[in-house]
């Protein structure tokens, strides 16, 4: 029986809060099945991706409530709501079905990840200074976060009351209160010591935030490592494949290519018509790409156009292609060429950015497991699975992780291990 169930919303950060426990010997399993046994995983650590992200706060709400009732019957004695660092997603909705679900009085809730530069201070939520409303993630183009002020985000989508606190210290009390209590944190060891203070009170059955707490968790909770960590042999070619839009990602990509990567950008009708890849133009280019790969080890394939999506937008409006349909038309076109690509000798190392080009590229050559290794810099996590009885390696990182350098330096580091 798993000691810990961290329920996510996306693909990569259940793999970067799972990593947590991985890299320190946990044995951590992470899987897109919201229908799995859970009674019978043998893993210490179960991660579920519920994929609840995108979805209507009310079908988020029923997912996550269903999920836990499940968690309950299994014996399963910790969850962990696992949300998004920036705060996108059904956070209000979500919290309240992990409440509703279990009939307990309190859900901490310490969203900060201070280690990559997201705290938060006054209840409210910065990312690298700025609240997160005047970050990229305030214009994000498909999920847009509209509140810094965590308790306004939470009270759109439920009426649980929201309590704010600084971080917990010994005189602190929050006895009696009832609903979601939402702790600042603008530092790594706030995080820790108020997930102490809270552990004096029994106050963690259940808990809320990003990886910037789920890092305090093995300690917390007493979970000991009960397998090896090593950092395994890979292909030392490196294959990045981008479905972001985070200018963060493309300053990667940028800086990548000026350092000597190949560098694709798809074109809209690569990336939204139907069934591209198999169709003749596709199957042509599909080979030319393979002589890309076989050219350089070092390759970029993204879905941004240069100098702004205007092409791709103009080609959505021709087709009367609506933003949700461009959003999952895209990820699916790029899994489709993944699992084209995915058996070929030209490819090596796949580091994906983005979750929905992760759980679609993931999707198309079958696999919904996935067992994190280790973290490769803060955020971007090494995980393995196992494909046709062979074991295979892929990076993945969210689109707003990582240092402007991040690809320069993870050809590096893979180019060292074969």
């Amino acid at each position: 029986m798993s000691l810990l169930l961290i329920i996510a919303d996306d693909f990569t950060g259940a793999l970067d809060t799972g990593v947590q426990f991985a890299a320190r010997g946990i044995r951590t399993k992470v899987v897109v099945d919201t229908d799995i046994d859970l009674a019978a995983q043998d893993t210490t650590v179960l991660v579920v991706d519920t994929e609840t992200r995108h979805l209507s706060p009310d079908k988020a709400y029923d997912i996550i409530y269903q999920l836990t009732k499940r968690s309950a019957c299994a014996g399963i004695p910790h969850i962990y709501k696992k949300t998004d660092s920036a705060l996108r997603g059904n956070i209000g909705a979500e919290l309240a079905a992990l409440l509703d679900a279990t009939g307990l009085q309190q859900l901490p809730f310490l969203p900060a990840f201070p280690q990559i530069g997201r705290i938060t201070r006054d209840g409210i939520h910065y990312i690298d200074g700025v609240p997160v409303t005047d970050s990229p993630f305030g214009v994000d183009p498909f999920e847009p976060v509209r509140h810094a002020v965590i308790s306004e985000l939470i009270a759109e989508q439920t009426a649980h009351p929201v309590w704010n606190f600084s971080s917990l210290t010994d005189t602190d009390s929050f006895a009696g209160l009832d609903g979601i209590l939402v702790f600042d944190a603008e530092h790594a060891d706030d995080l820790a010591n108020t997930g102490k203070q809270l552990l004096k009170h029994s106050a963690l059955p259940i808990m809320a935030g990003c990886a910037g707490f789920g890092a305090s968790l093995p300690e917390l909770l007493n979970i000991t490592p009960d397998t090896e960590c090593s950092f395994p042999e890979m292909d030392r070619r490196l294959l990045v494949v981008c479905g972001s839009v985070n200018p963060i990602t493309l300053a990667q990509l940028d800086k990548a290519e000026q350092n000597g990567f190949s560098r694709l950008r798809l074109t809209p009708e690569q990336k939204l018509t139907k069934n591209y890849w198999q169709s003749p133009d596709g199957k042509k280019e599909l080979m030319q790409i393979e002589e890309m790969l076989l050219k350089n080890p070092h390759c970029i394939i993204e879905t941004n156009d240069a100098g702004g999506n205007q092409k791709t937008s103009a080609y959505a409006r021709k087709h009367h292609l609506d933003l949700e349909t461009v959003r999952v038309r895209i990820s699916g076109n790029l899994g489709l060429l993944v699992g084209e690509l995915f058996t070929s000798p030209s490819l090596g190392t796949l580091l994906l950015t983005g979750g929905d080009t992760l759980l679609q590229c993931m999707s198309c050559i079958g696999i919904h497991e996935l067992e994190p290794i280790c973290e490769l810099a803060k955020g971007v996590v090494l995980a393995r699975f196992t494909y046709h009885g062979c074991t295979r390696h892929i990076i993945t990182k969210s689109g707003g992780f990582g240092q402007e350098d991040l690809l320069i330096s993870l050809a590096d580091k893979i180019g060292g291990t074969k």
